[in-house]
């Protein structure tokens, strides 16, 4: 049965000589793979379409097992994530954090739309590190993972000075700091962009700006957040942390 959907290209795995399995998050289906036959050769139809981060519109053959993609048109193709090896390597993490959080053939349009805003505003040159925490964050929900951001998970008050607690997976008070010793102390404007990031709708997004401090503090508690509830290991995400030591030296 032929069927038509919009999807972004989210993996890609070689398969022979000229074939690939094609892994699309689609905003009809949620997370499907594909068989790509020849899209390895460079004269192919499906070479462009088949690349990795492409956002196009899908003519797929469905059946029992994996489907065949049959042809495609690109809206989108993401080109300067493709010729920048940073954006290349958060694109990936954030493909990949998706792709590791998703079951297959669950429809979910909110996370497409999620997905393609996202790497849009990477590829129109908005902060990747900014970009990447606000997609981080957002997942959280999608991992049945929820964090206490708009009050102390101690006491449940919405005043004072707050850190974070990995332990007590949220935001912890002045007044609460004895009961994690381990608390990771975070600056007002810390506590107000992890509210805004988990919070706010990304379609509203304007310009931002953030300090490499608190871009610092950032990056710090929602990698320890994820470390310890998400159960995820992901190799973009060592490869990623791999390269910012490598920027640092730039």
């Amino acid at each position: 049965m032929l069927q038509k959907c919009e999807g972004i290209v989210i993996r890609t795995t070689d398969y022979g000589e000229t074939n690939k399995v094609v892994t699309l998050y689609t905003r009809e289906w949620g997370k499907i793979g594909v068989m790509a036959r020849g899209a390895k050769k460079p004269n192919s139809r499906l070479s462009a379409i088949s690349q990795l981060f492409t956002h196009g519109n899908y003519l797929v053959q469905t059946g029992s097992g994996l489907g065949s993609l049959q042809q495609g048109e690109m809206i989108t193709s993401m080109r300067s994530i493709r010729e920048d090896i940073f954006l290349t390597a958060y694109s990936s993490y954030i493909v990949e954090l998706l792709e590791k959080s998703v079951e297959d053939k669950k429809p979910n349009p909110y996370l497409f739309e999620l997905l393609y805003q996202t790497l849009h505003y990477v590829n129109e040159g908005y902060d990747y590190d900014v970009m990447m925490n606000i997609f981080e964050m957002k997942m959280l929900n999608v991992l049945g993972l929820n964090p206490t951001l708009n009050q102390c998970s101690v006491c449940g008050s919405t005043d004072g000075h707050f850190s974070f607690s990995i332990r007590e997976g949220g935001l912890i008070c002045h007044r609460c700091f004895d009961k994690d010793p381990y608390h990771l102390k975070l600056s007002p404007a810390a506590v107000r962009l992890l509210r805004l990031f988990y919070f706010f709708d990304l379609s509203r997004l304007g310009a931002i700006s953030v300090k490499p401090e608190t871009k610092a503090e950032l990056k710090k508690i929602i990698s320890a957040y994820y470390e310890e509830y998400s159960g995820l290991h992901l190799k973009t995400k060592k490869f990623l942390d791999s390269m910012e030591q490598f920027r640092h030296l730039l």
